[in-house]
């Protein structure tokens, strides 16, 4: 054998050039189960071991006792990037919104909102590109613009929010772009415009995959993450003790996002819990633990909103934003924990087939039967359809 080839093969073999199998980014993140076990020179008798039978669980059998699914291999940039993206996003809307609303006291929320959308913008595309390892692979999607695809759409959702955040933030925090002031107004209406599919479209990103415990919510976890981008701008605003009518404005955005996140969160559970195996995700583990301090926290800031008297008011205010902040960060961590668990268990992907959740419930009853097509000339007859794949 060449002493090239023999010294690229005796490491795993693969026979793959150590710098083309080189993985960076989530791809690096899967592993063969037992690489040990599988020499190069075991690899013909690997081939004639019997297949073990099929492991009898409590539950019931499983496939040799192994998920069904592959775990999602995302790290903690996946869940950093949905808080930061529905922060960014959010931020973005209630400027907007300050600045249609107008008023003396508001021009100081405008500007930090515009600064955070901004800065979160650029964090989300560093955080995507630390994730995929290469900033390559991030612009290699968008050489594809599909509407039907979440993950295509996000990419440009992203990319545009942050070229609109931009141009709105630079005036008021450059000096020397003073001169861009007149395109600020426009830029951060198309921000806001872009910021409002930007809180939600990581909930529909999620959901569109075979992972039980999100396809099953699939309804209800982008509502929940547009409103937790909604509390986590509030909250931020709390904590940076914006002063004026723009402060308050930004508290009152803040506690009726609270209230519909709290409320989301237990329609979470109830649209899971239509596949009880599936719903367990949501209450066991790191998952079910993440997502029960959220609901604490978020409760607890919401109590603190709400509790009569002025005395202690701006200590009040930034301690609730901090719990806020800090239940939509966990929700965020929880809903990924919790997907985890989901693909790990095969018998939430049971449960979810045997009920007619997911793709099934998408088909109709009773579809048309496929037909021929007729040749050029000849009425067709309708005896060419056929049932079920048989011949006519």
């Amino acid at each position: 054998m060449d002493p090239l080839r023999e010294a690229m093969t005796s490491r795993d073999g693969r026979d793959i050039d150590p710098h083309v199998g080189a993985l960076a980014g989530e791809a690096a993140q899967q592993r063969v189960r037992h690489p040990d076990r599988m020499p190069h020179e075991e690899q013909e008798a690997e081939r004639v071991t019997p297949a073990p039978q099929a492991v009898e669980e409590p539950e019931g059998p499983s496939y040799y006792g192994l998920p069904v699914l592959k775990e999602p291999v995302w790290r903690w940039e996946i869940p950093a990037y949905m808080f930061v993206g529905g922060l960014a996003g959010a931020s973005a809307v209630l400027g907007a919104a300050a600045t249609l609303a107008g008023g003396r006291g508001t021009s100081t929320l405008v500007r930090r909102c515009r600064l955070v959308a901004a800065g979160g913008a650029a964090a989300s595309a560093a955080l995507l590109i630390k994730d995929l390892g290469r900033p390559a692979r991030f612009f290699a999607m968008l050489r594809v613009f599909r509407p039907t695809s979440p993950m295509s759409m996000g990419s440009w959702i992203l990319s545009g929010f942050g070229a609109c955040a931009g141009l709105a933030a630079l005036p008021g925090n450059v000096p020397g772009a003073r001169a861009l002031a007149p395109l600020a107004g426009p830029a951060s209406y198309g921000a806001a415009a872009l910021g409002l599919p930007l809180v939600g479209y990581t909930g529909v990103l999620i959901a569109n995959t075979a992972v039980p415990i999100w396809q099953q919510t699939r309804n209800t976890l982008p509502v929940l993450f547009a409103f937790s981008g909604a509390v986590s701008a509030g909250a931020l605003m709390d904590l940076w003790r914006t002063p004026g009518a723009g402060g308050e404005m930004a508290h009152r955005f803040g506690l009726v996002a609270k209230g519909a996140e709290l409320a989301l969160s237990n329609a979470l559970h109830h649209e899971a819990r239509v596949v009880p195996r599936v719903e367990r995700a949501l209450r066991t583990g790191r998952g079910g633990a993440l997502l029960t301090a959220a609901r604490l926290l978020l409760a607890g800031s919401a109590i603190l909103d709400l509790l009569p008297g002025r005395r202690g008011g701006g200590l009040r205010r930034t301690a609730s934003g901090a719990l806020a902040l800090a239940g939509t960060i966990a929700i965020r961590f929880g809903v990924v924990a919790a997907g985890r668990a989901s693909a790990r268990d095969p018998h939430a992907t049971f449960e979810m087939q045997r009920a007619g959740r997911g793709a099934a419930e998408l088909a109709t009853k009773e579809e048309a039967a496929p037909s021929m097509p007729a040749l050029p000339g000849i009425d067709a007859t309708g005896k060419e359809a056929s049932q079920h794949g048989a011949a006519p």
